[in-house]
């Protein structure tokens, strides 16, 4: 991929004065109308030529309004940075509709370095390139235009520069050009793996000779100048409407939640009996947990009035209030709508040592927002592929992840609705919107259904709560966070 990049393009120094007054008056247009777009613009600048990217990013600083760019400069990871998972900070700093971004540094370098010194083997090389290409394309799947450019320096122009910093072994070099010097031959081939393998019609990769500087940014900036005009240019995409899906043709259909035994019942001289012991054992399992350093996300999905919240509450009061945290989800704000739907999630994984609980989740996508119309069928069909990934991740990375469906059947919902309207207390918790959720129950069985069958993996599977005996319900969650936690933070 490296052939077209190494022709010793030049621009000679009347041609770039010449362009370049009219090149600036179009960029800083063209950033100025973004603000009003309806898309995000995401610039990748990575490559083997650590100067010539710096000093790409310099002069698209200088030559657009730089108040109106967010520059990320990924070094080296933070220590909070490595209690998450990789993409996490990528994820944690993606801008918004309007907005600009440039990203830079670590951005698939630091994969293939460590590719390159041993640290990681093949497996996780091709693991991180994977995770690499769905971020990119969950994000133009999003409607983000991504520009990548892998800014290259043969070895010829590379070997000059080596002269000229005063050395002939790389001497005189930063850390990753003598890496880059003494690995050349290494080098190339995995670079061009990640380049073929993350290279896409959404997020194509622009590899740009780096020998000469004013053939290399000019290269850059009209490149970004091309790819933004072109987009502003389009129309905005009509609104999609998506038809509500249509109910269970038949009472005999059958679907996994037809397989939990709703007549499981717990007295409640054996919860209560169950609940210390269980109680007492994630208490001091959370304790370990945040001496070992080991976070763990635990999400709770069901039926209105299925007990997530009495359930949340066992499990939060058996832990010490530092080594959790518990996130209702409610819908979306400006800034989050903003942004794709998995930002807002990603941001709030947790740091070492503690317990994010969530109330609803990112499954609102394949249920709520599917079976009420609110997105597109394509986009909450892609939405199955882009979790999957997502919790592979948070998995890959050490952090036990919990998914609980809590299932009731609808006369048990009707009967606590109604005790709920008698219940000064829970009034808060009935709405209209309850009983209109509720005249759609074969849509969401449909919908539940399908959402087990496509994300309960191996890494992340789905439990399936039998609650419509609440005690016998929130036992079985708790054992079950027990017995997770304990396969994590009791290995050796």
């Amino acid at each position: 991929m490296f052939e077209t990049a190494e022709l010793g393009s030049r621009i000679s120094r009347n041609e770039f004065e010449r362009e370049l007054p009219q090149l600036r008056v179009d960029l800083v247009n063209a950033h100025f109308d973004l603000r009003g777009a309806d898309f995000t613009v995401l610039i990748v600048i990575v490559g083997d030529d650590q100067r010539g990217v710096s000093a790409v990013v310099n002069r698209l600083n200088e030559w657009m309004d730089a108040r109106f760019i967010q520059t990320h400069v990924f070094g080296a990871p933070t220590e909070e940075e490595l209690q998450r998972p990789r993409n996490w900070r990528y994820w944690r700093a993606l801008p918004g509709r309007g907005e600009l971004a440039i990203y830079t540094g670590a951005f698939a370098l630091d994969t293939i370095t460590e590719r390159l010194k041993g640290v990681i083997d093949d497996v996780e090389f091709d693991r991180r390139i994977d995770h690499m290409a769905s971020f990119e394309r969950e994000l133009f799947d999003d409607g983000a235009l991504v520009v990548k450019f892998w800014i290259h320096l043969p070895r010829k122009a590379l070997k000059k520069r080596l002269r000229k910093s005063g050395g002939k072994d790389g001497k005189g070099l930063d850390d990753v050009d003598q890496l880059v010097f003494d690995a050349y031959d290494e080098l190339r081939p995995l670079s061009e793996r990640v380049l073929r393998r993350t290279d896409s019609s959404g997020a194509p990769w622009h590899v740009v000779e780096g020998s000469d500087a004013r053939y290399r940014d000019l290269t850059v900036a009209r490149t970004i100048r091309g790819a933004v005009l072109e987009r502003l240019a389009q129309p905005p995409a009509p609104p999609q409407v998506t038809p509500a899906r249509a109910a269970r043709s038949a009472a005999s259909d059958n679907t996994v939640l037809d397989t939990v035994d709703l007549g499981a019942r717990l007295d409640r001289a054996s919860y209560k009996e169950q609940r210390a012991e269980l109680q007492d054992r994630l208490r001091r399992l959370s304790q370990r947990a945040r001496e070992r350093g080991v976070a763990s996300v635990a999400l709770f999905e069901g039926w209105d009035a299925a007990g997530k919240g009495g359930v949340i509450r066992r499990v939060s009061t058996a832990m010490d209030v530092a080594d959790y945290r518990i996130v209702a989800v409610r819908p979306p704000t400006e800034e989050e709508l903003a942004r794709h739907y998995l930002w807002r999630f990603w941001r709030q994984l947790p740091r070492a040592g503690r317990m994010l609980v969530f109330d609803r989740s990112w499954y609102g996508r394949v249920l709520v927002e599917r079976v009420e119309a609110l997105v597109p069928e394509p986009v909450w069909r892609r939405a199955y592929r882009e979790i999957n990934d997502f919790e592979e991740q948070i998995v890959e990375r050490g952090i036990p992840l919990f998914k609980f469906w809590l299932h009731i059947d609808p006369d048990e919902q009707l009967r606590r609705f109604r005790q709920r309207e008698q219940t000064p207390y829970k009034k808060y918790k009935i709405t209209d919107e309850d009983y209109r959720n509720r005249a759609r129950w074969d849509d969401y069985v449909a919908a539940v259904n399908e959402m087990v069958q496509r994300t309960s993996t191996e890494l992340a599977p789905w439990t399936l709560v039998p609650s419509n005996d609440k005690r016998f319900a929130r036992a079985m969650v708790l054992r079950t966070i027990c017995e997770g936690l304990a396969e994590r933070v009791d290995q050796p």
